[in-house]
């Protein structure tokens, strides 16, 4: 029993299980500042960024396996709890799992999963040790985040998502580029810049997320809301009503001067949709609905602040004291960060409930690295 146990926890170390409750937030947030309620294929997106996720953990420590064995001795790999032909088994069996739940999300998820796949990949293999790696961590959780928008859009039979999917994915990734930036130190240590840097992009990024969105809601069906202009004109001219021809006014058609209509033509409107409705006849917002547009400002600044208290004293330490275990616990800290601010960029997109859903992953992660390191 103690030697399965110590399998499942070496597989634990791996794929560091810990982080992963950060994952399934990228593809909400996308989903929520796309202006779309999460449906089965986010659901999908989800379960694809899961596995490229710990294909990408797998894949890396396979990559990094002679490295470790100086610098960590103690990693799964080079301790030989796991071998390495394990551990790259493990990484293509879940980037195909990953590819094939994107795949029955529609092409543009199975596109974008394609992107995203190619990116870990090249990061791991090559990439990690050159000055492009923090970009490319960067952009590989840019692209999670449009997995989430892309898949969910696509079942709602939109082309595209929102134009603000992409800043929630810029927000992600400029994150990630900071975090990043400052594990590459974690072994060694001895960079202060790099954490004030860190602290300075997640304050800065905590005050942007706070601004409103100036993005209309969608509906849950996908579909965009129609405008007032669009809605008025079925009703502004019915057959009764005058038409204007420059200062004069001609006079309405008598009905016995009218064509017959055609049998498949459309049927006329009750003649009380024919009725123009006036300017002041909106319907009354709800008292829940105004409570909620009301909170929404406070509840994503009350987000944004968790966001940035997260990873700020753990920075603020590794830039006082650059040791490897105080960087190290940063990254951590910038890591489980990660949630809170998916939560506060679905609360800016109007989307509460999704923001709550995110931030009940945090308790978890809090749990998870507590037992298994998130790096």
């Amino acid at each position: 029993m103690s030697r399965a146990r110590g399998r499942v926890t070496a597989w634990a170390e791996l794929l560091r299980v810990s982080a992963l409750a950060t994952v399934p937030g990228d593809a909400l947030a996308g989903a929520a500042a796309a202006g779309l309620r999460p449906n089965r294929s986010t659901l999908l997106a989800i379960g694809s960024s899961l596995c490229l996720y710990e294909a990408g953990m797998a894949l890396n420590d396979w990559a990094d396996r002679a490295e470790d064995a100086v610098d960590r001795p103690g990693r799964p790999l080079p301790s030989g709890r796991v071998t390495p032909r394990a551990a790259l088994a493990a990484s293509a069996v879940l980037t195909a799992a990953g590819l094939a739940l994107a795949a029955r999300a529609g092409r543009p998820a199975l596109a974008t999963a394609t992107a995203l796949t190619a990116t870990v990949w090249a990061y791991d293999l090559h990439l990690k040790h050159t000055p492009a790696a923090p970009a490319t961590m960067a952009a590989a959780r840019a692209l999670d985040v449009l997995l989430g928008a892309v898949a969910t859009a696509n079942s709602c039979a939109l082309r595209a998502p929102r134009a603000a999917a992409l800043g929630a994915a810029g927000a992600v990734g400029a994150h990630t580029y900071a975090v990043t930036a400052v594990s590459r130190h974690e072994t060694q240590g001895g960079s202060t810049r790099t954490p004030l840097l860190a602290l300075a992009t997640t304050l800065t990024l905590a005050a942007l997320t706070t601004r409103p969105s100036k993005q209309p809601t969608l509906p849950a069906a996908g579909r965009p809301i129609a405008p007032a202009t669009a809605r008025g004109a079925a009703v502004a001219g019915g057959p009764t009503a005058p038409a204007a021809t420059g200062s004069q006014t001609r006079p309405a058609t008598p009905a016995t001067a009218r064509p017959a209509t055609p049998a498949t033509a459309r049927p006329a409107a009750p003649a009380s949709a024919r009725v123009a409705a006036p300017a002041t006849a909106r319907p009354a917002t709800p008292a829940s609905a105004r409570v909620a547009a009301a909170a929404g400002p406070l509840v994503t600044a009350a987000l944004a602040a968790t966001y940035a208290r997260t990873p700020a004293t753990p920075l603020l330490h590794a830039a006082l004291n650059p040791s490897p275990p105080l960087t190290q616990r940063s990254v951590g800290a910038g890591i489980r960060a990660l949630i809170p601010l998916q939560a506060t960029l679905a609360a800016r997109s109007g989307a509460p409930g999704t923001a709550l859903l995110v931030l009940g992953l945090a308790p978890l992660a809090r749990a998870l690295a507590r037992k298994v390191s998130p790096t």
